[in-house]
């Protein structure tokens, strides 16, 4: 690929096709946000979100985008006038336009206090954060601080932060001494009540960093940093060598930031932004009370679902969820995990059909175009498990129920962690437990219950309530057995 006067940058925004054009030129816009995670998610969702935002309604809402580790993504933005393409596509063709949110990027690892200062900046009312479950470094299971080496560095010594926990608590201390004004903390991850676990980590790491941390610092936070809730749903795959080849020939210029997603978009948010908010309501975002049942909506019937194909995905061979919808019977095991599982877990907001919704879902989730990879969903899986499912069998189990579907799920995930496919194939296992995972293995039976038995010990994901029922775990075990023995094919032709 050429670079130079072909690459995307301002130099190059009167060549693009008129429909393409940012709604907001980078650099005119006052920074109001700092985004920890320049991932492509963020790129496809908050930042169009704001950008249209700012285009309807003004505001200095500008974008500093944070890229905690790695280099690249902050140098390919650089060299673009921090400038990037979202390419929404479907069945019924593409639609590519760049967006302009983004007024600086930065990299926190280079610069940590840099980082601190921005943070203290009282211009900056507002940080959102899409940095995946484990950046948290909370036990899913129980919500509790788990700290690594690095986060207790840097809660405990005077080195500059490297950790997400470490940015927050020291950009927090900053801003106290700065007196730089109210704050709101937005976590846009797919968590539980994700608002109230970020929360939770920021009391906690003060806590850790105790008798460094002065009463009065720890009051201010109580008192002027708010943590709203937010649901968002997009489905954004990896970005590939095609979808940098959609975005040039859509544009006439290189993008190497390039994105693409669904059309589909969603964005609930709890309205409580004691330092201002962008107009998120102007760009479609629903501004709510209480985000709880939209969130549980998504990480049930969305979520769960996602994974629950992803893992059956995998171990039947398909490369990407949209195939392995195409197992016969997988569609209506789906179906019938929404349901008879996922309904029955919860009372979902005003109007809102479980069922419909996740008809829905499996529908978007068969855009052939989007090529989201089997392998990818299924990362992390001790961390996105207990929200995205067992959340849902402890809840059908407290209302008396037998969650014969949810159990399925579980069991394809610990399939799965055994690392073959049905026909042989090596599958990867990454996970942040993947030690403990394998350990567990090793140490248990070679047996579908003894796998069930050593992985329901890992109380980092399985509460001890749930690891001790009886009717849970023959469920699992049963459904183990049948993958184990049969495959996923025709497991599922069993069921159907």
């Amino acid at each position: 690929m050429t670079i130079g006067a072909s690459r995307l940058g301002l130099g190059a925004l009167r060549r693009l096709p008129e429909p393409s054009r940012p709604l907001v030129r980078p650099g005119t816009v006052p920074a109001g946000i700092v985004h920890l995670g320049l991932g492509a998610f963020h790129r496809a969702h908050q930042a169009v979100y704001t950008e249209a935002a700012i285009a309807a309604a003004g505001g200095d809402w500008g974008i500093v985008g944070v890229a905690p580790r790695s280099t690249d993504m902050v140098t390919k933005l650089a060299a673009q006038d921090c400038l990037f393409s979202v390419t929404s596509t479907s069945g019924d063709g593409n639609l590519t336009r760049v967006v302009g949110a983004l007024g600086q990027v930065r990299h926190a690892a280079s610069d940590p206090a840099a980082i601190v200062a921005l943070l203290a900046d009282p211009a900056i009312r507002m940080v959102t954060l899409t940095v995946t479950e484990k950046a948290y470094q909370m036990d899913p299971a129980t919500g509790r601080l788990r700290p690594d080496e690095a986060v207790v560095a840097d809660l405990t010594t005077d080195r500059p932060p490297l950790t997400v926990p470490g940015l927050l608590v020291q950009g927090l201390l900053a801003r106290v001494a700065a007196d730089a004004g109210p704050i709101t903390l937005l976590s846009c991850d797919n968590l539980p009540s994700n608002g109230i676990r970020l929360a939770g980590l920021v009391t906690q790491s003060l806590e850790y960093a105790d008798g460094r941390v002065p009463t009065a610092a720890v009051d201010w936070v109580r008192d002027n940093v708010s943590f709203p809730c937010s649901m968002v749903d997009r489905i954004v795959p990896a970005s590939t060598e095609q979808t940098l080849a959609d975005a040039r020939t859509a544009l006439g210029v290189t993008d190497l930031a390039a994105v693409a997603a669904e059309p589909y978009r969603q964005w609930v948010i709890e309205d409580r932004f004691p330092g201002g908010r962008p107009a998120w309501e102007r760009a479609g975002a629903v501004l709510t009370d209480d985000a709880g049942p939209w969130e549980r909506l998504k990480l049930r019937a969305l979520n769960g679902v996602h994974s629950a194909t992803a893992y059956l995905g995998a171990l039947a061979g398909r490369e990407t969820i949209a195939e392995a919808l195409e197992i016969p019977h997988l569609r209506d095991v789906m179906r019938r995990l929404i349901a008879e599982d996922v309904a029955a877990s919860f009372t979902p907001p005003d109007g809102v059909s479980v069922v419909d919704y996740g008809e829905e879902v499996l529908e978007r989730f068969a855009n052939p175009v989007i090529r989201h990879r089997t392998i990818q969903i299924a990362m992390d899986g001790s961390q996105k498990l207990p929200q995205r499912v067992l959340h849902t069998i402890e809840d059908v189990r407290a209302a008396g129920g037998r969650p014969r579907w949810a159990a399925l799920v579980v069991a394809a995930w610990m399939r799965f962690t055994l690392g073959r496919a049905d026909d042989g194939t090596a599958l990867p296992l990454d996970d942040p437990l993947a030690t403990r995972i394998r350990a567990a293995l090793a140490a248990g039976k070679d047996s579908p219950a003894g796998v069930v038995d050593a992985l329901f010990g890992l109380t980092e994901v399985f509460p001890a309530e749930l690891a001790a029922d009886d009717e849970v775990r023959e469920l699992v075990v049963e459904w183990l057995t049948a993958l184990d023995r049969h495959g996923v094919e025709k497991t599922l032709a069993g069921v159907a």
